[in-house]
């Protein structure tokens, strides 16, 4: 069998994303779209002359950082070496850039082997967010993306604007809001609505945020991916009787960037 590792075209991104729901990532209709324009060179497939068997994404957000996700192997092609010369074909992408991921438990052995490090892990929480409206509360309009990329990457230590320039530009499944300084980027998923990134100053910024999406934006479960050290922001989504679905390790391979001051969130666990 053949094997040739490529540049993955933009009509096979929505393929790799159903690859994902069907592990149980829950992406959103409107995420392939957004995550293709962030980087067009930097996914990845490996065909076997009929069409994809694995994917991969080394997106470079900017010139020092990339990262990695949508790292994904058919089960018929599992244990064959696929899935890991994709890997190392893909990397070359990231160049000299640190390359951060977000990696479950099965194979965080694995991205140590490659040079990763744990910085941390990350919660999912799903559940009810009390609603409450806010008269401050406005779509994000084309003037507020400029900030939107200076908060997002003080708050998380890396920049990603092509990125954020996508996510924040309003889809039938996709809007951003603000209140205030800050704000939060909310889309349907084939469950729920995930919530990311999101920014605020404050904790009782974030929770009047929140609780406002809440109104506007009805959803059930929301989803929120929270780092560890967001004890505010975890605090807030026990009380509300949200429950951590499951983690993932924060990794890098390169100099970890430092996250700012603040309240945030993970704008998304393949993209970062």
């Amino acid at each position: 069998m053949t094997v040739t590792f490529r540049k993955a075209h933009q009509d096979e991104l929505p393929l790799v994303l159903s690859w994902a729901a069907a592990e149980g990532w829950n992406p959103g209709p409107g995420d392939a779209a957004a995550f293709y324009s962030s980087d067009p060179e930097g996914f990845f497939v490996a065909d076997t002359g009929t069409g994809p068997v694995a994917a991969i994404s080394v997106v470079n957000h900017s010139d020092d950082f990339a990262f990695l996700g949508l790292y994904l192997c058919q089960p018929d092609h599992r244990g064959k070496g696929i899935g890991y010369g994709l890997w190392q074909h893909a990397l070359t992408h990231a160049g000299h850039r640190t390359v951060g991921l977000d990696g479950v438990p099965g194979q965080q052995d694995d991205y140590r082997k490659s040079g990763f490090v744990a910085a941390g892990q990350t919660y999912r929480f799903e559940g009810r967010v009390p609603e409450k409206r806010e008269a401050g509360l406005r779509p994000a309009s084309a003037g507020d993306r400029a900030l939107f990329y200076q908060a997002e990457g003080r708050a998380n230590g890396y920049a990603k604007p092509a990125f954020m320039n996508a996510w924040t530009q309003d889809t039938d499944s996709r809007r951003t809001f603000t209140l205030g300084t800050a704000f939060a980027t909310i889309r349907r998923c084939a469950r729920g609505a995930k919530i990311g990134p999101f920014v605020a100053d404050n904790l009782d910024d974030a929770q009047a945020l929140l609780m406002a999406i809440a109104a506007a934006f009805p959803a059930d479960p929301f989803i929120i991916d929270v780092p560890d050290d967001q004890v505010g922001l975890t605090a807030l989504c026990n009380g509300w009787g949200m429950q951590a679905s499951f983690n993932t390790a924060r990794m890098y391979r390169g100099t970890a960037p430092v996250p700012g001051p603040g309240i945030r969130s993970i704008a998304t666990l393949e993209l970062g």
